[in-house]
Formats: structure tokens, C-alpha cells, sequence
């Protein structure tokens, strides 16, 4: 049960990042991502109003917290990334980090011993995230290999995310839903932070702000599906089949944005698979 709530969770996440890249191209992704966890904060203050059971201790708000403030960076640099660049490419970095971050803290500081694959997987990453940065140089472009746009804004955007998985896993199995309505909070006040630094507009109005708006209170729902999953299955087995999102709007950008890849991005996008995979292995 605990690998469906995962894989649940993920289509949910897919379907939020396209929806608001799609947005994002028309206005400012920053501003999307606010109009977007405000959704998704409504959201959470509901279902933790009519179906919260249990009781958080203060700890469980603290990771709570810390992982709105991995929401609120990812959530943000993520929708600017794809107001700069194809989501086709945007979205695999950012997952990246997401699983890789997780995985080498749990190394580091939680005494966790990855199989030999895993540690495949970990030493894939680096190469897969060159590879699937690289846009296609124009004919006027003498710089071969330049970095495609929207990839720095994608990989701080990563390392947000695996800020989100891996302080929401350590909420505990009893502390109901409150947490979660932290983290929107939090996520909201520091997008508003990081918009407020770019000088970017705050108003959203009309078919956007409610294509917005509905998108990230179906990013609510992924996340207490993934800490639902995480109470019933293992945080790396959660996390990575949570992280396998970008399946989604990878997909729908090739088919129906019409999107292309160039070799190269190509051959990172299957190491970057091929990396997820592997780390799930551990």
C-alpha cells in the first residue's frame, strides 16, 4: 500500500509542476509558486480541520517547518526555471537533487549504508546533470555545450525539494496533519520572501490564478500522500517513488508542447533514470 500512496503522490506532483510551468510561461513563475501554496495551504487547513487525528509534539512542527522551507525554494525557483527554460529539462534536475540530497544525508549523518548500486546511482548523478543542462548551440552560437537556460534555477530548486522529503519523513507516525499545514505556511512566507527580493509581480487573476490555485492544493494532497507512504513503507522507497514526478510532465511537454531534446540531453535524461533507479537500490 505504502509504494501505491508513493506513485499516487508522484502523479500528483506531476500534474501541479505542469500545470504551473504552463501558467509560468504566461506570467511570473515566482508569483505563480505564491498563488500555488496558498492553494495548497487552504487545502491543508481543510483536511487537517475535518480528518486530523492525532497529537504533533513540538519536534513534528519543527520538521514541519523545515520542510515548508524546502517547499517554499523548490516550489519557487522551480516555476522560475520553467518560465525560463523547457520543462523537459527543467524538471529532471530538479529531481535529482531531490533523491541524491536525501540519500548522501542519510549517509553522512543517519549512519544509512547504501548497496553498491545506490552508491552507482549517486556517482551517476553528476554526469546525468551535465548532460541534460546542455542546449543546443544556435548557428550563430560558437559556444558548444552551453548550460540550457532555467538549469541553475533547477538545481537550487532540487536542493529545496530534497529539504522537503527528508524533513517530512521525520514527522512522526502519530502527529496528524497540522504539520503539514505548517509547511504550506511557512512554504508561502518564503516565496514571498524570495518574490519580494526579485522585485516580481504579486497579483494573479482570472483562469491562471484558478488553474493555479486548484494545481497546488493537488501539490497538498501529494505531500500527505507521500507522508502517508512514508508511515507505511520506507523512507528511500517513498522517496524515490515519490520523486519519479518528473515522468509526468516530461511526457505531456514532448507530446503536447511540442518540446525537443538534443542528443545529449537525451543520454542525461536516461542516466538521470538510471540514477533514480539505482539509488533506490540502497
Amino acid at each position: 500500500m505504502g509504494e501505491l500512496l508513493a506513485l499516487l503522490s508522484a502523479l500528483c506532483f506531476g500534474v501541479t509542476h505542469f500545470v504551473n510551468g504552463l501558467v509560468a510561461r504566461r506570467h511570473n513563475g515566482l508569483t505563480v509558486a505564491l498563488h500555488a501554496q496558498l492553494g495548497g495551504t487552504a487545502l491543508g487547513l481543510l483536511l487537517a480541520l475535518f480528518l486530523n487525528a492525532g497529537s504533533a509534539t513540538l519536534a513534528d512542527y519543527g520538521w514541519g517547518a523545515l520542510s515548508g522551507v524546502g517547499t517554499g525554494v523548490g516550489v519557487a525557483f522551480l516555476y522560475r526555471a520553467m518560465s525560463q527554460g523547457a520543462m523537459s529539462v527543467v524538471v529532471p534536475v530538479s529531481d535529482v537533487g531531490a533523491v541524491a540530497l536525501p540519500v548522501l544525508v542519510g549517509v553522512c549523518f543517519l549512519g544509512e549504508r547504501p548497496a553498491l548500486p545506490a552508491w552507482v546511482g549517486i556517482a551517476a548523478v553528476l554526469p546525468a546533470l551535465w548532460l541534460v543542462s546542455q542546449s543546443s548551440p544556435g548557428p550563430d552560437d560558437k559556444q558548444h555545450g552551453a548550460v540550457s537556460v532555467g538549469v541553475p534555477s533547477a538545481l537550487i530548486a532540487g536542493v529545496g525539494f530534497g529539504v522537503q522529503f527528508l524533513a517530512m519523513a521525520q514527522v512522526g507516525r502519530d502527529s496528524g496533519l497540522w504539520p503539514v499545514v505548517l509547511s504550506r505556511v511557512v512554504s508561502v512566507a518564503v516565496i514571498a520572501v524570495v518574490l519580494g527580493s526579485y522585485g516580481a509581480g504579486w497579483r494573479l487573476t482570472g483562469r491562471s490564478w484558478a488553474a493555479t490555485v486548484a494545481a497546488g492544493a493537488l501539490g497538498t494532497l501529494a505531500i500527505v500522500l507521500y507522508l502517508e507512504a512514508t508511515r507505511q513503507q520506507l523512507i528511500a522507497i517513498a522517496t524515490v517513488l515519490s520523486a519519479l514526478y518528473p515522468a509526468i510532465p516530461v511526457l505531456l511537454a514532448l507530446m503536447l508542447l511540442k518540446e525537443r531534446l538534443n542528443r545529449r540531453q537525451t543520454a542525461g535524461l536516461v542516466c538521470a533514470a538510471l540514477a533514480v533507479g539505482l539509488i533506490a537500490l540502497r
